[in-house]
């Protein structure tokens, strides 16, 4: 098995200021994977140390948990050693990364809930801040606000509003990691940005 080791190798950091200096219309990434699908480790670590801290917590995310998301973060840089061969430049690999990644914890979350729907137990799970009034008084802070806002969106519109606005995922790149039509993507940003702003402006009211 491939062991993706969280430090970075010399020769991983070597890969990554080699590529940095090469032009062209191929990006650095897209050479990196044409690498590891010729079976090279160093740019399979290299291609980890880059993208690694923003899919895990993307993973973070979607599952709740620290130790499945590494668990899961391992998967996904297996499977991209694995089928490397198969990237096709469609799209950007960051967003071939978040799709895979998203698969992985889509099928984690349901082997965990055992046959339940997935929504109503990730909604199950969600702690309303509602619950309790002398916390909420204690959140003024708008960020916190909104990470807590955010936290009682619907799955659908939770990955949405993480995807454009954490991960800076044009309307297209979330369509291709969703596998849906850009204009479902775009429905569902107006109805989850509707929302959270309904969340938050609640919440605030509570704490002044």
């Amino acid at each position: 098995m491939l062991n993706v080791s969280v430090r970075p190798q010399p020769a991983a950091v070597a890969a990554v200021s080699a590529l940095a200096a090469t032009a062209g219309k191929t990006s650095s990434d897209e050479i990196l994977v044409e690498q590891i699908a010729a079976g090279s480790k160093p740019a399979m670590q290299a291609l980890f140390v880059r993208h690694r801290t923003y899919v895990y917590r993307w993973l973070l995310r979607l599952v709740s948990n620290e130790t499945l998301a590494e668990d899961l973060l391992s998967e996904v840089f297996l499977d991209v050693w694995r089928q490397a061969g198969r990237f096709q430049c469609r799209s950007s690999v960051s967003t071939w990364l978040m799709s895979i990644a998203r698969h992985k914890a889509l099928s984690a979350c349901r082997r965990r809930t055992e046959g339940a729907d997935l929504d109503e137990k990730i909604e199950a799970t969600v702690a309303d801040p509602a619950n309790d009034p002398e916390v909420a008084l204690q959140e003024k802070d708008r960020g916190e606000l909104v990470r807590r806002a955010l936290m009682r969106l619907s799955p659908e519109h939770r990955e949405i509003i993480d995807l454009v606005y954490y991960h800076e995922k044009s309307v297209d790149e979330v369509a291709h990691i969703l596998d849906v039509p850009p204009a479902t993507v775009k429905t569902r940003m107006f109805y989850a940005r509707k929302k959270l702003a309904e969340l938050v402006n609640g919440a605030e009211k509570v704490c002044s």
